[in-house]
């Protein structure tokens, strides 16, 4: 997908981090420990393989605290160290650079996320309103929707997929990596429950969003996502979209238009203000922070649902 977005920097969580400070300075991340050494093109795929892995991996993050995914150039100590791994975990045609450093290296187990779960298209048509009044955002549109772990149930089926790998992988640990599976999947399975129970009785079923990030999410639990800026969080809508949207906040019952903790919220509060609406955090996860909402995907996941029974009028 030649998509020019630009997407939000992504930090690995706490566990994730120590190791990226460590393997930033040392690129032989497991070479002394004996662990099996998995390297994380970004947070969600990081946060995967260490629920997986458990004590027997050393996982690394690509993507260091401050950078933009779509835009990581990786640096000779990055490539040199992805060649020394035992595994690569990435979500293939959402980062070129990480894209090209795999196919070229000769890692035996390259862990492609989006050959576990079905992509779809989203953004362009969402609830209806077209983005038709902004050429930039329908070539950006144009590619499949990467934010396949922001709904539960494709990230669970993700999840299954990597532990399958590792175990086959590093079959001396295969039975405690089905375990890990197992106890992840099934905590997906009680998060999806619970958004779904949280989310079916409701004032409206519409959101506004600053980035198109959860079609996915939307279409899991019958909701519709009206999204400014498309799948550029850092585009400016045009005016007919943004008169378009204040329209249907009426004609739908929005009350809020959610923003991300990393990108501005000039333009939510600029919208909201003109539409007589309130603002709040939706995250895509796409990094954990110390403006995050929790200290990890879960944690985070459950403030996003808490923030949208508030904004959709849950019963």
């Amino acid at each position: 997908m030649n998509v020019r977005r630009r997407l939000i920097p992504m930090v690995a969580a706490a566990g994730a981090l120590a190791a990226l400070s460590a393997c930033s300075t040392d690129s032989a991340a497991a070479g002394g420990n004996g662990k099996f050494d998995v390297v994380a093109s970004f947070y969600p795929m990081a946060f995967l393989a260490e629920q997986i892995g458990g004590d027997h991996v050393s996982v690394t993050s690509l993507t260091e605290p401050g950078q933009e995914p779509h835009d990581l150039e990786i640096s000779a100590k990055q490539t040199a160290q992805l060649q020394e791994a035992d595994a690569v975990v990435y979500l293939k045609n959402l980062q070129p650079s990480v894209d090209d450093a795999v196919a070229q290296s000769e890692i035996k187990t390259k862990i492609d996320a989006s050959s576990l779960t079905e992509l779809e298209k989203h953004g362009n048509e969402v609830g209806g309103h077209a983005a038709e009044h902004d050429d930039h955002a329908n070539e950006e549109l144009e590619g499949l929707d990467p934010h396949i772990w922001l709904d539960p149930v494709r990230y669970a089926q993700v999840a299954e997929g990597v532990g399958k790998a590792m175990e086959k992988a590093d079959p001396e640990h295969a039975a405690d990596y089905k375990a890990n599976t197992a106890a992840l999947v099934k905590k997906l399975d009680a998060l999806d429950s619970e958004f779904k129970t949280g989310l079916a009785d409701t004032d409206t079923k519409v959101f506004i969003t600053t980035h198109a990030a959860f079609g996915y999410l939307a279409e899991r639990y019958g909701l519709t996502e009206e999204a400014i800026n498309g799948l550029d969080p850092e585009s400016e809508p045009s005016a007919n979209r943004v008169k378009d949207l204040e329209k249907m906040a009426k004609a739908d019952g929005v009350t809020t238009v959610f923003y991300e903790t990393l990108v501005s919220d000039k333009t939510a509060k600029t919208i909201a203000s003109d539409a007589g609406l309130k603002t709040d955090v939706l995250d895509p996860i796409e990094g954990i922070t110390a403006k995050s909402r929790g200290k990890d995907y879960f944690s985070v996941q459950e403030a996003n649902l808490k923030a949208l029974r508030s904004a959709l009028g849950a019963k």
